[in-house]
């Protein structure tokens, strides 16, 4: 299968497929009329499932740091009224490179750090009332770029382009 921009290839696995897990964590979000909500978001006329913030920080400093990370990232939830079901770093060495995740009732906030290049990555992506424009700050003061790059999406926005789009293809 080919895409535009990548190649999609399919290895053959060599390991076999782990057992089903039956005990997951679950968050259950249902409103005070007991109706489950589905968390889209409406606002100023446009409904989407929630605003994606892709940043990209260079000349940015103590991306190596673990314990900065994470109290950034859980400032990070808790400034955008997000709820948080699991926090995962992973520190690489001999860089000191960190990936990692924040997995969200309202979706996720990712990292990947080269300390070596003095660049970090960051995915924010929240629905419902979450706002998560707040952690833009928190990441900044937390992690000093000099150069800022910010892209800004409403996933799942259904609107009269993306029909149109549907009917003529």
């Amino acid at each position: 299968m080919k895409r535009e921009g990548f190649s999609v290839y399919e290895v053959p696995s060599r390991v076999a497929p782990a057992p089903a897990r039956t005990n997951w964590p679950e968050h259950h979000h249902i409103s005070p009329d007991g109706v489950s909500d589905d968390h889209f978001v409406q606002r100023e006329g446009r409904c989407f499932a929630g605003t994606h913030l892709i940043l990209d920080f260079w000349g940015a400093t103590h991306l190596d740091d673990l314990q900065l990370m994470e109290s950034a990232l859980r400032e990070c939830v808790t400034n955008c009224r997000a709820t948080l079901l699991h926090l995962h770093l992973h520190h690489f060495s001999p860089n000191g490179g960190i990936s990692g995740v924040a997995v969200l009732a309202e979706s996720h906030i990712s990292v990947h750090t080269w300390p070596e290049r003095s660049f970090g990555a960051f995915d924010i992506f929240m629905c419902g009332n979450a706002r998560p424009e707040e952690a833009v700050p928190i990441l900044e003061r937390a992690f000093s770029p000099r150069t800022l790059h910010i892209s800004k999406y409403l996933r799942g926005e259904a609107g009269e382009s993306l029909i149109r789009r549907k009917l003529l293809s």
